[in-house]
């Protein structure tokens, strides 16, 4: 028996010898022209065949492991690929504590949960196994008592996209870094950024691993709980009225993306029917601003700009380096740098985004309206603005002027 789908339904043919010698099953739903247009799933399984009218009760046909769900970017995911009807399988380290809210991001039954250890391979073998994408979330900003920089982006990358290579996955989405392509001197620290050098190795050796995999390289992504907005804006990062910027953020641009941008191109990679084999896509936002004029909207959004008594002004910090010394400081715990306000993260400050003419980007996943900044600041930022506790009327406090940018 043969079967082909016309018209969203599914023919069966009668073949010669029998049922027993079926040999595939179309699930594709859109209209198809040609006999090599036609995806086939590997093995005749009735759990992979769409269920429902769509939506968070339906099934869509697929089953995701997320790893790296418990991690800002996860959440976002998690949330887009319940909301479709997609099944998940969420590995998850140490306690289940932070793991269990995620119950509630899919219908009964459609969110499951496994422990996992990234030098494990069997574990990453049984989170996978079932699946038909997955997707690689996992990452760290800086360095820990368990895993550094190699282990988390270069090895642990490469074992998860050998396995499920070994494990017959259609669809591997690996998530990097923008610039990660680039070799970088390093103003802050002697030879650049780790994190970003490991971000590239990680790349190739993903590749290497799973020649189709799909590789998002994003920009600084800021929402609820990110460490980019909230970076700039806990107290850790100013020194009474001064704010420490490499090179003063003069010349140093940067083309920061909305968290839920970056969430909607990775499931329309998972779930939609786009050619994204092998490809490198950039998550950027639609402008790009200096990151002393962004760092300077910043302080007035949060009432501290150099105009308000007890403001914050804007230095270089060549001349005045205690965020130099701080991030010295914060290497003396490396389990959890307070603010993760380290050496390479101040590197990665002094880095300009460039975005490459040659690779797609979000709007090549689908992504057709991106979010701008300025729609999200005031409302990622009112928890760390200053004089909260006043009930202010209309009028009191001026609006804070935006940043100058370029429309990309």
């Amino acid at each position: 028996m043969s079967a082909v789908r016309s018209s969203g339904r599914l023919l069966f043919a009668r073949s010669p010898v029998g049922a027993a010698a079926l040999p595939c099953i179309s699930v594709t739903g859109s209209r198809r022209q040609y006999a090599d247009d036609v995806k086939f799933l590997k093995t005749l399984d009735p759990a992979h065949m769409k269920r429902g009218r769509g939506g968070r009760s339906s099934f869509s046909g697929t089953v995701c492991t997320v790893f790296g769900a418990t991690g800002f970017m996860g959440r976002y995911v998690v949330n887009k690929l319940g909301k479709t009807g997609t099944q998940m399988v969420l590995p998850y380290r140490g306690d289940f504590y932070d793991a269990m809210r995620l119950k509630v991001a899919g219908d009964l039954g459609q969110v499951l949960f496994c422990p996992y250890h990234l030098c494990d391979e069997e574990s990453i073998a049984k989170a996978v196994r079932h699946s038909n994408a997955v997707v690689n979330l996992v990452g760290r900003d800086y360095t820990t008592r368990n895993f550094n920089m190699e282990q988390v982006h270069v090895e642990g990358a490469a074992r998860i996209a050998r396995i499920c290579k070994k494990m017959g996955v259609e669809r591997f989405i690996h998530v990097s870094a923008l610039n990660s392509d680039r070799h970088h001197e390093g103003s802050v620290i002697t030879g650049g950024s780790a994190f970003l050098a490991a971000k590239g190795v990680g790349e190739k050796a993903v590749l290497a691993e799973f020649p189709d995999a799909t590789i998002i390289r994003p920009s600084d992504i800021y929402g609820s709980e990110d460490r980019f907005l909230r970076y700039y804006a806990f107290y850790h990062r100013t020194d009474k009225d001064k704010m420490s910027l490499p090179g003063g953020g003069y010349n140093i641009f940067k083309q920061p993306v909305y968290v839920v941008d970056v969430a909607q191109g990775i499931v329309n990679a998972v779930l939609k029917d786009i050619d994204t084999k092998g490809q490198i896509y950039q998550a950027v936002g639609p402008r790009r601003y200096e990151l002393r004029d962004l760092v300077e909207w910043f302080l007035r959004v949060l009432r501290r700009d150099p105009t308000i008594q007890g403001g914050i002004s804007v230095v270089n910090m060549k001349y005045y380096p205690m965020p130099i010394v701080k991030a010295k400081f914060n290497e003396l715990f490396p389990w959890s740098p307070l603010n993760a306000q380290t050496m390479d993260k101040l590197e990665r400050e002094s880095v300009t985004d460039i975005v490459s003419s040659n690779l797609p980007t979000l709007e090549d996943l689908g992504v057709s309206t991106l979010v701008k900044l300025e729609d999200r600041v005031e409302w990622e930022l009112r928890p760390y603005r200053e004089f909260e506790y006043y009930d202010e009327e209309i009028g009191d406090f001026d609006p804070p002027a935006p940043p100058k940018f370029v429309q990309v």
